[in-house]
């Protein structure tokens, strides 16, 4: 599992924008812990960045 401030360091989004991308869909959703603490499952998270390079270096080999 990893941390708020893991995740952050991972993608270089701000907690707002990790919520608002959670929210429409377009990152992985937090897993409740307890009362007052969140995480996200961290291969759900490298998959998701893994995603992102793919897209990157797809659009690279297309003229």
């Amino acid at each position: 599992m990893l941390s708020k401030r893991q995740v952050k360091e991972l993608v270089l989004y701000s907690p707002q924008h990790i919520a608002r991308l959670e929210a429409a869909g377009k990152f992985p959703k937090r897993v409740q812990l307890g009362s007052n603490r969140v995480g996200w499952v961290e291969e759900e998270v490298l998959d998701w960045l893994r995603a992102r390079i793919d897209a990157r270096d797809a659009s690279q080999d297309t003229p």
